[in-house]
């Protein structure tokens, strides 16, 4: 079987840290813009039939835009089993929290258009919006502990991992403004997406939305940035990384840094600046370009989107999951992973099906081309 191994354990290992990075970034982008649709609803659409055009922006879409979140925790699960295991049992309720989210939502999509009642659809429509709401402050959340360090260990004799956190521990200043951006960079790639696929008055509202949480979002990613750069602590693997050796998150030696230890990667690697220079700039190029409805401005604030997405995994690569109580249990992208057979067959399955994955949501997103208006709604035999 080594034979027909062309690639190298570590190698592997940075390709689906590579990937990981891919899955997540395209879930911001593609199922983000349906969060930030579901948050802006109460700005955006007034009357009913408003409401409508913003269900039906995203009714045809959501389900495929969700198979990236999918995607990526599958790939968690069978490339990065220690992080899934000790993401989903330490995050535990934030998860749980995360999961009624996101399963609320679908329903109110579904259940909203089934009776005439005001009142009933109200009540869909509150939920819709909370579950934007709930789960882009839950993703940010994460990425705010994460950076902070989660407390957890290892049992060293069953390597059993060991949470000692609690929920509400999770809500720390820096993981709220961490949580806070994540909302406003969801509802900005939202506000964006609404300008272009709507018209009249709606399209109006999505404009200065966009603006707004365009330049709110801006303002605190710089300052978030900043705090990480001079008022948060870091940590550095300190011990030799052994070649194509096994899994063992045990195995290594972290260092705890001064302030500003996860701007490190940005000193040795000048390029890497380059993720939250775009994050900015593409961002005020789609602020400047929304007014227009263009596809353009969409692509800019993707590009902002997963230009965000890079900036986190920079500063913590090679970590994943870093370790508040116990350092050198942290798990980095040497010792959580698959072993180097799975991750190979796994990379070949990739190949093959991420292709036919974006070539089909390619094709129903050129189908399903053009504005969504009142119009439209009330022409299509088949509308929310």
């Amino acid at each position: 079987m080594d034979s027909f191994i062309l690639l190298d354990y570590d190698t592997l290992r940075i390709i689906w840290w590579l990937l990981l990075g891919v899955l997540l970034a395209l879930f911001a982008v593609m199922d983000g813009a349906d969060i930030g649709v579901a948050m802006l609803l109460p700005v955006v659409a007034k009357s009913d039939d408003e409401k409508r055009v913003l269900y039906n922006v995203i009714g045809p879409v959501w389900e495929g835009n969700q198979v990236w979140l999918i995607l990526g925790g599958g790939a968690i699960f069978a490339a990065w089993p220690v992080l899934y295991a000790m993401a989903f049992s330490g995050f535990y309720l934030a998860m749980l929290l995360l999961l009624v989210a996101l399963i609320v939502r679908p329903v109110a999509i579904k259940y909203r258009s089934k009776m005439e009642s005001a009142q009933w659809r109200n009540r869909w429509d509150t939920i819709w919006c909370l579950s934007g709401v709930v789960s882009a402050l839950v993703f940010g959340v994460a990425i705010g502990n994460v950076l902070l360090g989660v407390p957890f260990g290892f049992d060293p004799e069953t390597l059993r991992p060991l949470y000692t956190g609690s929920f509400f521990g999770l809500f720390t200043p820096f993981a709220l403004l961490t949580g806070v951006v994540s909302i406003l960079l969801l509802a900005f790639q939202g506000a964006v997406v609404l300008s272009w696929k709507t018209e009249g008055a709606v399209a109006k509202r999505a404009v200065r939305s966009a603006k707004i949480t365009g330049l709110l979002m801006l303002a605190l990613f710089i300052a978030a940035g900043v705090w990480v750069a001079t008022g948060l602590e870091g940590q550095v693997l300190t011990s030799a990384i052994e070649p194509g050796a096994f899994s063992n998150p045990l195995s290594k030696t972290v260092e705890v840094t001064q302030a500003g230890g996860w701007m490190l990667n940005f000193s040795l690697y000048s390029w890497m600046w380059l993720a939250p220079m775009i994050a900015v700039l593409a961002a005020l190029v789609a602020i400047v370009l929304v007014s227009r409805g263009s596809l353009f401005a969409v692509f800019c604030s993707s590009v902002s989107v997963i230009a965000v997405v890079l900036t986190f995994g920079f500063a913590l690569f090679p970590f994943l999951l870093p370790s508040s109580s116990q350092p050198d249990a942290g798990l980095t992208i040497y010792d959580a992973s698959a072993s180097h057979l799975t991750l190979w067959v796994m990379l070949l399955v990739t190949c093959i099906f991420l292709p036919m994955i974006i070539a089909y949501t390619s094709w129903v997103y050129s189908v399903m081309r053009g504005k969504v208006t009142t119009d439209r709604v009330h022409n299509a035999p088949h509308s929310y």
